[in-house]
């Protein structure tokens, strides 16, 4: 049984940053791309970045240059560093691995909340 463990999540000012995790048991991630989703109130979750096994990393257009996604296979967790945080990003946050389908690979851990308010 695979879960996922999001964490780091919290309150901040619009320009703040968080720095969020994700822990993964029952799989070794390095065989999986890993990404990033979130969902804000009343919207569909919606994905936000992906790093490839090789490191290899891309974002949603309304993140790129802000968020940096990172992994470290040896402690089986992804990482979302987000800085330059704007009220937009207010949203649940969650960690899966890259599907083919449109199914996620995994069921969803629960997340963690970010909320960007002055």
């Amino acid at each position: 049984q695979v879960q996922l463990v999001e964490s780091g999540g919290g309150s901040v000012q619009p320009g703040g940053s968080l720095r969020l995790s994700c822990v993964v048991s029952g799989t070794r991630i390095s065989i999986y791309s890993m990404e990033w989703y979130r969902q804000a109130p009343g919207k569909e979750r919606e994905w936000v970045a992906r790093v490839v096994s090789g490191g290899y990393t891309n974002y949603a257009s309304s993140v790129r240059g802000r968020f940096t996604i990172s992994r470290e296979n040896t402690k089986n967790t992804v990482y979302l560093q987000m800085n330059l945080l704007k009220p937009e990003d207010t949203a649940v946050y969650y960690c899966n691995a890259y599907s083919s389908t449109s199914r996620p690979l995994f069921d969803w851990g629960q997340g963690t909340q970010v909320t960007v308010s002055s």
